[in-house]
């Protein structure tokens, strides 16, 4: 477990939990999208799969909400994830991964719920897709790029991350980052 920023002097904080990506698969998601050209679009630089979204969040309820991602953490097998498709919304461009262990989307699910019942969290209407968003613009391009050469990955782990909106757009700060926990029965 490592904590990085700090939260000092916010009243509300924009939070969202997610897996962290290894190295080498965000290098190559920034190759990769470096190539796409996009009409009026603009790459993102930092990658994760979020896992919940919790949007302005009174500071007083950080304490908990660590607690909660370091519990399901800790009781998380590690996994695979890896690419399946690319996907485009009004909004975004996005690489969908497969779960084929289910345990990334037993993980969101847990958190979620417990995030729900402690009154921080609202479940948003859509069921859970785990996915790294890679492009955002302002009109839909219909891209059909072919998918980064990932491979399956592990995730590296999973963190509490703060949101600041800025003009260029979000800067994401990691709060508390921790480690998989159990590790799978050989």
């Amino acid at each position: 477990m490592s904590a990085a920023a700090t939260v000092e002097g916010d009243d509300a904080l924009r939070l969202f939990l997610a897996l962290e990506l290894p190295r080498d698969v965000s290098e190559e998601l920034a190759r990769w999208s470096e190539q796409i050209v996009l009409c009026g679009g603009r790459r993102v630089t930092t990658f994760h799969v979020t896992l919940a979204f919790l949007g302005p969040t009174p500071r007083s309820a950080l304490d908990a909400i660590l607690g909660v991602l370091r519990d399901e953490a800790a009781t998380t097998e590690s996994f695979e994830l890896e690419p399946a498709r690319y996907r485009e919304t009004r909004t975004v461009g996005m690489v969908v991964l497969a779960d084929p262990s289910g345990r990334a989307t037993d993980l969101a699910g847990r958190l979620q719920g417990r995030l729900e019942r402690s009154g921080v969290y609202v479940p948003e209407r859509r069921p859970w897709l785990p996915h790294v968003t890679v492009l955002r613009f302002r009109a839909r391009p219909k891209l059909e790029p072919p998918l980064p050469d990932l491979g399956a990955f592990a995730p590296s782990g999973v963190a509490a991350f703060l949101s600041r909106l800025r003009p260029t757009g979000a800067q994401y700060e990691v709060l508390e980052s921790c480690s998989l926990g159990k590790q799978p029965d050989a």
